[in-house]
């Protein structure tokens, strides 16, 4: 007899799934969320009473092709974190404030353990960043995805005051750039990395990483907010970049204007090891390095000249370690 099971989708799994990750998701609440796990939609009160032009701010993006290596190493609990704190960035550097987030989430075939520890992942990255999780979708989809393969994507939603937002307007000509470092390769670069590697080297200790590879690859996506939001209260900041995919110039062009450009001083700060490990290992360009990657740089503070260097020793003291990297000209 033909079953909804014996098509590959487990429908009394998935609701023992939801059942172990209700008081989970219950930890990201606030008295802004108004309904439980399970309606047909999540309902978010929001008191705009402090805000005297709100503007909603929002974003989806996923983890890309780093769930491949969390799959293959059978390590869920940090890809949710990576994409809270992508989604999160996404929209601080626009001078918004989360509110909440919604997580897309498929599969091959629904493992309990491994996506429990997946929403552990976006649970804890939600509390770091003041965030209610308030809903989401768990698909298991045989044929779409093979048995291990999984995708993991989501979509937030933050506010920010219309004269408060941070976008390319400000930037001039001699304002510097100052880069802020990253935690690892973050969420990009990671189908190059996948050619790269064989699977055998991922658990392999490398003396110049001082790690495993599957460690170095695996470290959580910095979020960037709390210094976004002490930078734009303390300092005359004119732009923020979000460093991604498409590496400092790529996602830098974006928040300037038109008729301005970079120029980066690709000494001035030292490659964290992993990415020499990379170039030389792939016999990757210095060019393909540049647009692939952050290079260890996370997040780009744009401000005048005469306020850079007051702004680095600011966050130097405070152990988050940033360089001043270029100029706009």
């Amino acid at each position: 007899m033909t079953s909804y099971k014996s098509s590959g989708v487990n429908i009394h799994k998935a609701e023992k799934f939801v059942d172990r990750i209700k008081p989970l998701v219950k930890q990201t609440f606030n008295k802004n969320v108004l309904s439980g796990i399970g309606n047909f939609g999540a309902f978010y009160e929001l008191n705009l009473k402090k805000y005297l032009k709100p503007v909603f701010v929002s974003s989806t993006d996923g983890v890309g092709t780093k769930v491949k290596i969390a799959a293959m190493l059978n390590k869920y609990d940090t890809v949710g974190e990576d994409l809270i704190n992508h989604c999160v960035n996404d929209i601080a550097v626009c001078g918004a404030v989360p509110l909440y987030f919604l997580d897309y989430y498929a599969m091959g075939k629904l493992n309990v353990n491994n996506s429990v520890n997946v929403v552990k992942g976006l649970v804890r990255g939600c509390i770091n960043n003041t965030m209610s999780l308030i809903g989401g979708e768990t698909a298991e989809m045989p044929g779409v995805y093979s048995q291990n393969d999984f995708d993991l994507a989501g979509t937030i939603v933050g506010v920010v005051d219309k004269n408060k937002i941070v976008n390319s307007s400000n930037v001039k000509k001699g304002d510097i750039l100052v880069g802020f470092k990253s935690t690892g390769l973050h969420t990009n670069g990671y189908s190059l990395v996948r050619k790269i590697f064989s699977i055998n080297e991922y658990n392999k200790y490398f003396p110049e990483l001082k790690n495993t590879l599957s460690k170095e690859l695996l470290k959580v996506h910095k979020s960037y907010l709390d210094i976004i939001q002490v930078s734009l209260k303390r300092f005359d900041v004119n732009s923020f970049s979000h460093i991604t995919g498409g590496g400092i110039v790529g996602n830098t062009l974006r928040v300037i204007p038109k008729n301005l450009n970079l120029e980066i001083n690709w000494s001035s700060w030292q490659h964290p090891p992993i990415y020499d490990l990379i170039q030389k290992k792939g016999s990757v360009s210095e060019n393909v390095m540049r647009e692939t990657f952050n290079l260890g740089i996370g997040l780009i503070a744009i401000l005048p000249s005469n306020k850079a260097k007051s702004y680095c020793s600011f966050w130097n003291k405070r152990k988050e370690k940033c360089f001043i990297i270029g100029s706009i000209h």
